[in-house]
């Protein structure tokens, strides 16, 4: 797969995949009538990661967004009651983010229709195909290759912090 028009057409496929898996993802959302879009999931999944409520702006770091693209997520979250804003209790200027038992719920959900999504869309392989899948993706997503005796290492280990790619992921950045 070293040809330009090989490479190509896998990134083609990626793109194609993407595309399926938000339009499923989106699907499973709306048949659950949360009203909560794509985008308003993955900042509630995001906010779950937290063992504290998060300011608006470690918000958009972990989502890599601009800080005005988190404030109208928290808006209309809030106006729903997944969210609220508190204030942080050593800086009276600083406002965090907290999950409502709302929110809870819904992440419940969310949760659910995510499981419901990735088995729509895993259905047609079989258990073999969807671990060699887990492998590629893995190395895909964390930048490690697998060698032939099936342990991972890191494809470039001078930029893989001494906790490992998930470290230097952070939590949450799955999401």
């Amino acid at each position: 797969m070293d040809s330009p028009d090989a490479d190509g057409l896998l990134a083609e496929q990626l793109l194609r995949l993407t595309r399926r898996v938000h339009r499923i993802q989106k699907h499973h959302l709306e048949t659950r009538r949360l009203g909560i879009t794509p985008a308003q999931s993955r900042l509630l999944r995001t906010l779950a990661h937290y063992g504290s409520p998060p300011r608006m702006a470690d918000l958009a770091e972990r989502l890599e967004v601009v800080p005005r693209a988190v404030t109208t997520l928290v808006d209309a979250l809030e106006a729903s009651g997944k969210v609220r804003r508190v204030p942080d209790p050593t800086n009276r200027r600083v406002i965090r983010i907290e999950l409502t038992e709302d929110g809870g719920r819904a992440l419940r959900e969310l949760h659910s229709a995510h499981r419901a999504a990735a088995e729509d869309i895993l259905a047609p392989l079989t258990d073999e195909q969807r671990a060699v899948l887990g492998g590629l993706l893995d190395t895909l997503v964390d930048g490690t290759s697998v060698p032939a005796d099936g342990t991972s290492v890191p494809a470039d280990s001078a930029s893989v912090p001494a906790g490992g790619a998930d470290a230097a992921r952070g939590p949450g950045r799955d999401c």
